[in-house]
């Protein structure tokens, strides 16, 4: 079997799919290992440190991919009339795509790889089973989004965050709101904790109030009936009523007003990110508070963040970076390589190295799209 990792041609995407950790672990199996020259230098791996681990090195993408039975990529490939070079054109029908390829959003895309006979899995799909744990790149991913929205709050903060009691004074400690409790959120609280600051958070999940607590923040919510059934069976916050949503936006309003620092990591999958901030709570924040949206990249949960910018607002500074794991992408690429090697690596032959995929198993059934030229998975079908 050959794998093929191409150079991620996204702006802003500064990951790579695989390590020289990786590399070494997959030719053990018997994989035969391919990486596009340039694929690791953002994140300062260089084209000798994976030969080094017995990979080859090809001159560019199609070269890389020529023979390849496997594409391991970071985003998904870049379609014809986007911006860049076509990459699904140069797949071949049966390659198999693994990568975060964003389907219930993207979902025409589906329909391309299908049309062009590859094999495509989702990695933001795992299950959020105990045995998938190793293998969720949403979890690894966005535990480093939630502490690096934390560093980059503190950077646009003119403050300091913890108290400080000093000869001239004391200085009060910062006041930080994390919307979404989950592991992005969770891992706000946690930083923002360690620095010092006084943190409180939210969620529409009432199981979050626990997990909030045990990081020593308040937690913010309306608890009713409803709340009390907020929470998939795949463990995701699920879209609430508009009676509810009013009151939650009352409580969080008055919060709001309150902080310095505001953390915005809430996401329902498949859809657009909800609004959590209106432009009247940002105008309720005294001048020079910060506000981190996390969720900038599917629209955003602060009204007025725009991608990939850091604006102004009557002196509240409002970051809407875009992909913020890939701002800490050496140990973003570590985790991501390793979790598509605990995917891939229990469906190698150890013996001859060729693949083959159990659909028996959840862990590849819950993120295959497209399989024989056709879209196969569920939440797919039903989009139809």
């Amino acid at each position: 079997m050959k794998i093929a990792v191409l150079k991620e041609r996204r702006a802003d995407e500064r990951r790579v799919a695989a390590t020289p950790e990786t590399v070494k672990k997959f030719t053990a199996l018997g994989a035969e290992v391919v990486i596009e020259a340039g694929a690791g230098a953002a994140v300062h791996i260089q084209d000798n440190d994976f030969q080094a681990a017995g990979a080859a090195i090809a001159a560019n993408a199609a070269d890389a991919l020529a023979g390849a039975d496997v594409l391991l990529k970071v985003r998904r490939p870049i379609m014809p009339g986007e911006e860049g070079p076509d990459e699904l054109g140069l797949m071949h029908a049966g390659q198999v795509l693994i990568a975060m390829l964003n389907p219930l959003i993207r979902r025409a895309d589906c329909d391309a790889y299908a049309a062009a006979g590859i094999d495509a899995y989702a990695m933001e799909l795992m299950p959020r089973i105990s045995r998938a744990q190793s293998m969720d790149v949403m979890s690894s991913q966005a535990n480093l989004a939630g502490y690096k929205s934390v560093l980059d709050a503190t950077e646009e903060y003119g403050r300091a965050l913890p108290m400080m009691m000093t000869a001239a004074g004391t200085i009060a400690p910062a006041k930080v709101f994390v919307m979404g409790a989950g592991v992005a959120g969770l891992q706000a609280i946690a930083t923002a904790r360690r620095l010092g600051a006084v943190v409180s958070a939210t969620d529409v999940r009432p199981v979050a109030k626990e997990q909030v607590q045990s990081l020593g923040a308040k937690f913010v919510m309306v608890e009713d009936e409803e709340s009390a059934q907020a929470e998939t069976e795949a463990g995701y916050a699920k879209e609430m009523s508009e009676a509810y949503k009013k009151k939650q936006a009352d409580l969080i309003a008055e919060t709001i007003a309150k902080q310095d620092i505001v953390i915005c990591t809430a996401l329902i999958p498949g859809r657009a990110a909800p609004v959590l901030v209106d432009a009247a709570m940002v105008a309720s924040m005294k001048p020079g508070s910060v506000i981190v949206d996390l969720a900038v990249e599917n629209g955003g949960n602060c009204a007025l963040s725009e991608m990939g910018q850091v604006i102004d607002v009557n002196g509240v500074k409002i970051i809407g970076h875009a992909n913020f794991p890939a701002r800490l992408a050496v140990d973003a690429s570590n985790l991501y390589a390793r979790n598509l090697f605990n995917f891939l690596s229990p469906h190698i032959d150890g013996e001859t190295g060729a693949l083959s995929f159990d659909f028996e198993d959840e862990t590849v059934s819950g993120v295959c799209l497209t399989r024989d030229g056709a879209v196969i998975h569920p939440m797919l079908s039903a989009k139809e």
